[in-house]
């Protein structure tokens, strides 16, 4: 069975091969993703690296706290994206949370 683990505090020059590379010296991946910023294509920091149980455990405890291109990368088991409730204006924040119309 797979797992897929959290990866906190990339580089932002870390891009999907890199991370799989990084991971790919504890165990087999089965894949790897950094989340790119859909406006601007730039990494957004953070990935997600998917291995066996026993690959994952072992880059939990192998890379946790790891110093990788100048920055210690947390990584951890993910969890499920918790329900959030749609957002206002499209997405946008056009200030107080008192607002009620613009």
């Amino acid at each position: 069975m797979a797992k897929k683990l959290y990866v906190g505090n990339l580089s932002y020059s870390t891009t999907s091969d890199g991370l799989k590379d990084i991971f790919a010296g504890v165990g087999a991946v089965i894949s790897a993703n950094v989340l790119l910023d859909k406006m601007n294509g730039r990494s957004r920091g953070f990935g997600f690296v998917e291995m066996e149980d026993a690959d994952a455990d072992k880059a939990v405890e192998t890379l946790n706290g790891k110093e990788i291109e100048g920055r210690k990368i947390t990584v951890n088991e993910a969890r499920p994206m918790a329900e959030r409730p749609p957002r206002r204006n499209g997405g946008f924040d056009r200030g107080g949370s008192d607002r009620r119309s613009f």
